[in-house]
């Protein structure tokens, strides 16, 4: 695709110069079909859907699933790593370095179990909270402050079967809720390349 060969000729300039209306959305997850419908994967659900809706296409590139999204003057490059959870690290810092996107433009979306499912986060920086694909960008990135977009799952497991909940497929109620809280985080992505981080925060978190 012609936006592909784009991205890796314009890395030949030396000019270093960061692209303020360029942001880099990184949907955390893990590859593989036996993860697809897992609550783990809750980033790559919401690029996957906002990728159908606008009918764009992920192409396979060096760490990763990329695919470009323009809306109103601005460009998000949705990427879902493929190094697995808990290197996604890796993906987040070659991206970022490569399209030149400043920190204050990269958002990470990720599973929350201490949040009531479908429950919205969103916060400007933070620590890991225990989960590993945060973990990982923490290190590489050596820093907290970049923007994380919380997606709550819920903790309803007992004690012990942590894992297997997380890893585990959707409900038959979560499904059917899904598709008006995958929309929403449609919108929150559309908001903050547009509208602000601040703003974003102010009109979405709780929802």
């Amino acid at each position: 695709m012609k936006w592909l060969t784009d991205l890796f000729t314009s890395q030949k300039t030396t000019d270093n110069t960061v692209d303020m209306k360029k942001f880099l959305i990184v949907g955390l997850g893990n590859i593989g079909a036996e993860y697809v419908n897992t609550r783990h994967n809750i980033g790559f659900k919401i690029l996957d859907f906002l990728a159908r809706k606008e009918a764009i296409d992920f192409e396979t590139v060096k760490l990763g699933s990329l695919a470009e999204y323009k809306f109103k003057g601005r460009t998000f490059l949705l990427l879902k790593p493929n190094t697995y959870m808990n290197l996604s690290g890796k993906a987040v810092q070659y991206w970022m370095e490569k399209e030149k996107i400043p920190l204050e433009n990269i958002m990470v979306i990720t599973d929350d179990l201490n949040l009531a499912f479908g429950t919205i986060r969103i916060r400007l920086k933070g620590s890991d909270g225990g989960h590993n694909g945060l973990k990982n960008i923490n290190l590489m990135l050596n820093t907290q402050n970049y923007t994380r977009f919380r997606f709550g799952i819920s903790d309803e497991f007992k004690k012990g079967q942590q894992v297997n909940y997380v890893l585990g497929e959707w409900s038959d109620e979560e499904n059917v809720k899904l598709p008006e809280r995958l929309e929403l985080a449609s919108e929150i992505i559309r908001s903050f390349g547009t509208a602000g981080i601040e703003n974003t925060m102010s009109n979405f978190n709780g929802k």
